[in-house]
């Protein structure tokens, strides 16, 4: 790999802090841009971040992620999860810069019945899932060195996101419904962006190579409904004194919201093991730790 910082892109959402914060904490050179200075709406800013910045490698956390809102604004969803990182990844190819782009569950319809490998045939049942299915087309196809990392029900102690929602919820009501045929791998931001970045000081120290190309998987390990995970929620926080809620299970029919979910996109991560050899931390310990971080940002100090 050439020299210069790592490019981090979508600064401003939970898995671009959670990479910068990392990357800042091994000590590891990097720019993390977002908004309005990076911005897929906005073309021309790619071209002048990659050259500003020069970097050794990219890493795309920029991505439309409102899932039922995309169904609305499908051409807006384009833009930032198709359209961007197609220009991102050309500039990869042109200057040789190795790209790390993140992707989703949610390009599978959910069907299988088992966890999906990274060959298996995609079937997005909604605008989010086929636009990234598209980038993910787009940065595969573009010549650049490119590694698609899919991934999975992203939460952190940052930003809005699953475990936030329900800690708030259960503040407001006593009893909630939550979909429980559902299944799928909670995956910590920070558990996600430290594979990342071990990921980048592989490629620092091995350079690229022809196995690095192409789809892999990244979850925590294990797996639950949406349902389990609120349980799970509320049993850490109940450790640090909030009431718990009464947590009923639900079906999908009977949450309806404007996008189709998969009923089961649990992701094998094996490939991730063997080329690299890590694994993600499980889901219980990932929902312990960043529990206590939300319940300890909202104590006074």
């Amino acid at each position: 790999m050439k020299p210069g910082p790592i490019l981090i892109t979508g600064a401003t959402g939970q898995l671009g802090m959670a990479l910068a914060l990392q990357a800042s904490a091994r000590e590891l050179a990097h720019v993390a841009v977002g908004r309005p200075d990076f911005d897929f709406d906005a073309l021309d800013t790619v071209g002048r971040c990659v050259a500003a910045t020069a970097p050794s490698l990219i890493v795309n956390a920029a991505a439309w992620t409102a899932v039922d809102a995309a169904e609305t604004n499908a051409d807006a969803a384009y833009r930032a999860n198709r359209d961007g990182p197609e220009e991102l990844a050309a500039l990869c190819r042109i200057h040789e810069i190795p790209l790390i782009h993140v992707s989703t569950d949610y390009v599978f319809d959910g069907e299988k019945g088992a966890p999906y490998v990274e060959a298996d045939p995609v079937a997005p049942l909604g605008v989010y899932g086929a636009s990234k299915e598209a980038g993910e087309r787009a940065v595969l196809g573009s010549g650049a060195d490119a590694i698609v990392l899919r991934t999975a029900w992203v939460f952190s102690a940052r930003g809005k996101n699953f475990a936030r929602t329900m800690i708030n919820a259960a503040r407001r009501t006593g009893a909630l419904k939550v979909v429980a045929d559902q299944r799928g791998a909670p995956t910590a931001a920070e558990d996600l962006a430290g594979a990342i970045l071990d990921i980048v000081v592989k490629l620092r120290r091995n350079g690229w190579r022809t196995e690095y190309q192409g789809v892999f998987h990244a979850t925590n390990t294990g797996e639950t409904t949406w349902h389990g995970f609120a349980e799970a929620i509320f049993d850490v926080a109940a450790l640090h004194g909030e009431v718990r809620p009464t947590v009923t299970p639900i079906a999908t029919a009977d949450w309806p919201t404007p996008t189709k979910r998969p009923a089961d996109s649990r992701l094998d991560c094996t490939k991730l093991a063997t080329i690299f050899q890590m694994t993600l931390p499980d889901w219980r310990d990932a929902t312990h730790r960043v529990v206590t971080a939300i319940l300890s940002q909202d104590r006074p100090t």
